[in-house]
């Protein structure tokens, strides 16, 4: 069975299904949802109805496009490639407001079902995708329900939790959250199962800021101009390896979450309602500006220089003043050395 399985590229593993499934799926999520969100927006913005329906189009496509890229990731043939979107759709639907997570579980397995008849019959053709969507939309059918309303009660959970603590709250999320934007895993798909938004969305967004400008800022001696945009509109993903060399450099982007969480719940308020997908986003291509405006849009929030002064402070100036100064307090100290923060860019 192991070596079936192994000629099948059935490989079951954290890194497969934790890590490269997971990215795969928030990109997924970006190419419907987040971009749909935007295109949408703009349309709002401008009075352009065609806009506004490109992206309502692209937000439709949600479900199908997640299961794609789980699919993709775990290096699916054609066949079970494309039956993959009927399984995405369904069970997005299915899932309800936890339907990111029910797509990430259900498509796994679809998935790996679909690889193991693969090319197994003369009638490949259709055997793969009948299994591959027969067994999705079963299971979908099934547990995408359960699933969808597990993940919409903890992060109903968390966003209560905030509401009611949001100083204590603001520090956790922040912090746990910009940690997974760092780690190889994607916060922002952990964002979109959870479906985090409210106050709890917006500490997400700042915990990630802290990260990316954090880095971005304290790094810029080694990386200059290429760092600050690669780490600043890109990914502090990219410091993973120097933090396995010296973990002590993710200090600063930590601490300076742990300050701007709380910042962001009890002083600004300022809270994430637009899609989930962006509280988990950070700077990274402005996603998380772009949906903390979308929210404020969609609440019908009359927008004030206050809430423009907040969203700068928290998402540029406090993380890159304060991992500025921490930079040059490690540095001094000596827990910061020549090149700990060089990139290979």
């Amino acid at each position: 069975m192991k070596e079936f399985l192994k000629k099948k590229n059935v490989i079951i593993s954290w890194k497969r299904y934790g890590i490269d499934a997971l990215s795969a799926m928030a990109q997924g999520l970006f190419a419907s949802l987040l971009i749909g969100t935007i295109i949408s927006t703009l349309g709002s913005q401008f009075g352009i109805e065609t806009l506004v329906t490109i992206g309502n189009y692209a937000k439709a496509a949600t479900g199908a496009s997640m299961a794609i890229a789980i699919g993709f990731a775990l290096q699916c043939p054609p066949l079970v490639l494309f039956s993959l979107a009927s399984v995405g759709m369904a069970t997005n639907e299915l899932g309800g407001a936890g339907g990111p997570l029910a797509v990430l579980l259900i498509a796994i397995v679809a998935a790996e079902f679909g690889k193991v008849v693969s090319k197994e019959t003369k009638v490949d053709i259709i055997v793969t995708p009948f299994v591959t969507i027969a067994v999705g939309i079963f299971l979908a059918m099934i547990f995408a329900p359960v699933i969808g309303k597990a993940a919409s009660s903890v992060g109903q959970a968390i966003m209560w939790a905030t509401e009611l603590q949001p100083f204590l709250m603001g520090i956790i999320v922040s912090v746990v959250v910009g940690i997974a934007l760092t780690l190889p895993i994607s916060s922002a798909a952990i964002c979109a199962a959870l479906s985090l938004t409210g106050l709890a969305g917006g500490a997400a967004v700042a915990g990630c800021c802290a990260q990316m400008i954090g880095f971005a800022v304290m790094s810029f001696k080694e990386n200059k101009w290429g760092g600050l945009f690669a780490q600043g509109i890109g990914t502090s993903m990219l410091q993973m390896p120097n933090i396995m060399k010296n973990p002590k450099i993710w200090l600063p982007p930590i601490i300076a979450s742990a300050i701007t969480g709380p910042v962001t719940t009890c002083l600004f308020k300022m809270e994430m309602n637009g899609a989930a997908v962006s509280s988990g986003m950070g700077t990274c291509g402005l996603v998380g500006q772009i949906g903390v405006y979308t929210g404020w849009l969609a609440d019908g929030i009359q927008i004030t220089a206050v809430h423009w002064i907040g969203l700068i402070l928290i998402s540029f100036v406090l993380p890159g003043i304060i991992c500025w100064l921490l930079g040059i307090f490690f540095r001094k100290i000596g827990w910061i050395k020549e090149n700990d923060l060089k990139l290979d860019l």
